[in-house]
């Protein structure tokens, strides 16, 4: 069987779009077929001085490595249990893959992918927030697959790949975070209580909470610290809800693609691009008209894929 992978700049086919936008703000420029593969697509990670992209699966655990010059399949990475997301270290030589079923980060080398050091965490390890200043990893485990009413956001050292500090927060589920480079504040989604936890980083403690009230299960997020705007989507229902920094408060919503598990935010263009559709594969882009003023200009849907009769 034959898996296909869009790369994300790429976007996806059939696109739905608003009267107003004259122009698509996304293009499909190229399909990368993986044969022989039937994997469930997690995470990306980038690397740009190799020119790798690292995509995690972990249903059946690996992670891929394709070329993004000439966007080929260079090879997978199996030695995993469940693997969420993967971070390279140029700099530093080695590349970090969150291992949540193996309750650890494997540290690979840079070069060669063999493993040269595990740093232990609990079960289910998965969202990260990197802090370049510090060299911190902020790393979400435990929670629901440890049977713990609360999870844990673990600091490591990523210039010992130590870990310095378990931070606990009272929610049996978290899911994404953004880290505040001007100040100290890590936001975090606590989804089992559908709130966001502002952790101060300095402190090492949550110093405040605020409800997401528009919708459930608020999953991905990015943030824009120019404007002082949280974006946070949600799945019950869809959408991306934006949430004031300075104050906590929701200031808009705005319906987007079924089952968001992923977000990206394109300063330059004032865009966020909202990965969902369930199985069925969507991009949402939704333009950046203010602070406070958003709308959807157009929904990617993926086309079926034709395969030859038999």
């Amino acid at each position: 069987m034959k898996k296909l992978l869009v790369i994300l700049v790429l976007a996806l086919a059939c696109t739905v779009q608003s009267p107003a936008q004259e122009k698509a703000p996304l293009r499909l420029v190229q399909t990368v077929s993986v044969p022989g593969l039937a994997r469930k697509w997690d995470h990306f990670g980038v690397d740009l001085k190799s020119h790798r992209l690292f995509v995690t699966s972990e249903e059946e655990p690996a992670v891929e490595v394709f070329d993004l010059q000439t966007n080929k399949h260079l090879r997978s990475l199996t030695d995993f249990k469940e693997p969420h997301n993967v971070l390279p270290f140029p700099q530093m030589n080695k590349i970090y893959v969150v291992d949540g079923e193996a309750s650890e980060i494997k540290v690979l080398d840079y070069e060669s992918y063999k493993l040269i050091g595990h740093i232990q965490l609990t079960i289910d390890s998965d969202p990260i927030a990197y802090d370049p200043a510090t060299k911190y990893l902020y790393v979400v485990n435990g929670g629901r697959e440890a049977k713990t009413p609360y999870c844990l956001v673990s600091v490591v050292d990523t210039t010992t790949d130590k870990k310095l500090a378990d931070m606990k927060l009272e929610s049996n589920r978290l899911e994404s975070m953004a880290l505040e480079k001007s100040g100290q504040r890590l936001f975090v989604n606590m989804t089992g209580v559908n709130s966001i936890g502002v952790v101060d980083r300095e402190k090492r403690a949550v110093v405040q909470t605020w409800p997401i009230t528009a919708a459930q299960e608020n999953v991905p997020m990015q943030y824009d610290e120019t404007t002082h705007r949280l974006f946070v989507a949600t799945r019950k229902p869809s959408k991306i809800v934006v949430v004031n920094t300075e104050t906590g408060k929701e200031v808009t919503s705005l319906a987007v693609a079924d089952y968001v598990d992923d977000l990206a935010y394109d300063a330059a263009h004032h865009r966020l691009y909202v990965p969902g559709g369930g199985g069925q594969g969507a991009v949402t882009v939704v333009e950046q008209q203010g602070a406070d003023d958003y709308r959807v200009v157009a929904t990617f849907r993926r086309s079926p894929v034709r395969r030859p009769p038999a």
